[in-house]
């Protein structure tokens, strides 16, 4: 039988993630990075308010760009975890979830990643795999090497869909699993 849970247990489940959005001096401090490290115009960044994270902007495809982010370097060792667990609710679009480790290419990051969609206007818990995440450097794709998900040193949320006009997510909370 499928139960419903009220407004105080919500909380209550959400006060053990991993990352809650709760102000507490143990939270990262979130950061923007745009496209325009590389030209472009897109706006965008986080902002943390009411206990979630806001990551909104607009995107702008202009001068090769069109990408936004907001990041927080942590360091975090996920052994004997599965995958990373987000409740979002947005705007329909899709986003990316990064994580960055030591690894690097030619000197420079090296950022796994992996899609997912949003529903307009509705809280939804994104699931992925570690199995799932993708090496990249600089938007190009690599053929590794592999996620060490012991080594996290970054979490990072990236809108780079394609697609020129405003953006708008709310992370209620991130955890692993």
């Amino acid at each position: 039988m499928c139960t419903a849970i009220s407004h105080a247990e919500e909380e209550a489940l959400a006060k053990d993630k991993l990352i809650q959005f709760d102000g507490s001096e143990s939270e990262p401090k979130w950061l923007a990075e745009n496209d325009g490290v590389m030209g472009g115009v897109s706006k965008g960044g986080p902002e943390l308010k009411y206990g979630s994270l806001h990551f909104s902007g607009v995107l702008s495809l202009e001068n090769d760009g069109g990408f936004s982010s907001a990041q927080a370097d942590m360091k975090y060792d996920f052994s004997g975890k599965s995958g990373i667990v987000v409740r979002v609710k947005g705007d329909g679009r899709t986003y990316q979830f990064r994580l960055a480790t030591d690894a690097r290419y030619r000197g420079s990051e090296i950022s796994y990643w992996a899609e997912f969609e949003t529903k307009k206007g509705e809280w939804v818990e994104v699931k992925i795999p570690f199995g799932e995440f993708s090496p990249s450097h600089h938007g190009r794709q690599l053929d590794g090497p592999p996620l060490d998900v012991s080594k996290i040193e970054q979490v990072r949320f990236l809108i780079g869909d394609g697609k020129a006009g405003p953006f708008s997510m709310e992370v209620d909370w991130v955890d692993v699993e």
